[in-house]
């Protein structure tokens, strides 16, 4: 019998939002899998383009669930615009800290000064501004960043996610609130975060591995896969979160994920494309037919044969028999 997916790899680097949890509440099948690839041999570290929290907080949240975590083992998109800005600003350069408690833990970790957007208005200046998410952003805060900005701070943006996922539906993220800030000044941030390789090349040197040895899990292929592919990783989109199998048919080839999985069970199984039989769109088809019918859709589009739009219906009315 074929060795199971994560025999191959020595470390995992997974993405949480939509993967490990849904706001509160861990995902079905994903603590236990974790677990046992973990138990298995396999590093895994957290990497995440939500930047509300520290790293401390989410490791601590995840081992609520019953997971294993070093609080070192979660890496968060404001730790990697905090590395970004501390590599090109002096020692304790002020830097506006707009998002959650986790941006200014991050940017007090670098080295820098972080300044509240309170401090800004009361006109302590700033040379850089660092945003990301948090759940109680309020306009005037955007508003800091925006002056910031348009007096000529650096503007690093902890990632561009425009939704959210959480126990309640999708909500607005990251990218939704930067897009209010850009609106505003006219110019686009740096962006630190996924689909960036920062947020993975500090993930594997948590882990000690060269990228080859990793899996990059991800739920997003804008930012989780695309992140992967620039990293020089293989990667797993897992359909528990945003995205599904019509929406991987018609990624562009920088998004396209190595394996597309149901959940994360398909960790501990052996990963199989069923060539000799495909099937058409409208069957029912095994998850080892549906994966060889993602890899031909896209052999069709590449040859131009298909266009996204295309790739995308044949997948939507699709019905793949539950592992």
């Amino acid at each position: 019998m074929a060795d199971p997916l994560i025999a191959r790899y020595a470390a995992i680097v997974c993405d949480l939002d939509g993967v490990v949890y849904a706001g509160p509440e861990p995902i079905e099948h994903a603590v236990e899998a974790l677990t046992a690839a973990s138990a298995n041999g396999a590093h895994v570290v957290y990497a995440t383009n939500n930047a509300s929290r520290t790293p401390a907080e989410v490791a601590g949240h995840l081992r609520e669930f019953g997971l294993v975590v070093d609080d070192a083992d979660v890496v968060n998109s404001s730790a990697a615009g905090a590395y970004l800005l501390a590599g090109s600003l002096t020692a304790g350069a002020r830097v506006l800290a707009v998002g959650g408690a986790g941006v200014g833990v991050a940017l007090t970790e670098a080295g820098l000064t972080p300044v509240t957007p309170e401090e800004a208005r009361n006109g302590k200046p700033v040379e850089a501004v660092l945003q990301g998410y948090g759940a109680d952003v309020r306009a005037s805060d955007l508003a800091e960043a925006g002056f910031a900005v348009a007096g000529g701070a650096r503007w690093m943006a902890t990632n561009t996610d425009l939704t959210l996922p959480t126990d309640r539906g999708v909500a607005p993220g990251n990218g939704s609130l930067v897009g209010a800030v850009r609106n505003a000044v006219g110019v686009d941030p740096e962006v630190a975060g996924k689909p960036m390789p920062t947020t993975y090349e500090m993930a594997a040197r948590r882990s000690g591995v060269d990228a080859h040895q990793v899996l990059a899990i991800g739920d997003r292929l804008e930012t989780d896969i695309e992140g992967a592919v620039r990293a020089g990783m293989d990667s797993v989109l897992v359909l528990t979160g945003v995205h599904d199998l019509a929406d991987a048919a018609a990624a562009a080839p920088e998004r396209r994920p190595t394996f597309v999985v149901e959940d994360l069970r398909s960790l501990a199984k052996p990963y199989d494309e069923d060539n000799s039989a495909p099937g058409t769109s409208h069957d029912a088809l095994t998850w080892s037919q549906a994966r060889a019918l993602l890899r031909a859709t896209w052999a069709e589009v590449d040859a131009g044969e298909l266009d996204a739009d295309g790739a995308r219906h044949r997948f939507t009315d699709l019905t793949v028999r539950s592992a």
